[in-house]
């Protein structure tokens, strides 16, 4: 996991309980420019997936890279502007309703069960769903 060192949540240790073990097995990188670090990850052959209401396709209709990095805004704010620009593909998660956004927990666990869910049927093309 990839983390701005300036205006994001530190990693409290509030923020280790709510997570629930999982920062026990997940890196965290903690990096200065947010889109310098989404241009190297490009030259390292990784795609880049942003999640944002104003992207062309559902994330449910994307064909994603093996090797894929996800990115998500601030909550009620969104991705800025110049993370949008670095993004090769920006990805909607279809509302119903009066809600007009996810909190960044619930559109990341979308994205996330949706880019594995793939990757193992990539993995075992005969399985069928």
């Amino acid at each position: 996991m990839v983390v701005p060192e300036r205006r994001a949540a530190g990693l409290t240790e509030t923020v280790a309980k709510a997570a629930a073990g999982a920062l026990e097995h997940l890196p965290v990188v903690r990096v200065t420019n947010i889109n310098r670090t989404l241009d190297d990850l490009k030259k390292r052959g990784f795609w880049i997936y942003g999640a944002d209401e104003r992207g062309e396709q559902g994330y449910d209709e994307v064909d994603y890279a093996e090797r894929a990095v996800l990115v998500f805004g601030a909550e009620g704010k969104g991705l800025h502007q110049m993370v949008r620009q670095h993004c090769d593909v920006l990805v909607r998660i279809p509302l119903a309703g009066k809600i007009s956004s996810l909190n960044v927990s619930v559109a990341a666990g979308v994205l996330l069960f949706e880019w594995k869910k793939r990757k193992k049927t990539r993995m075992n093309p005969d399985r069928r769903e």
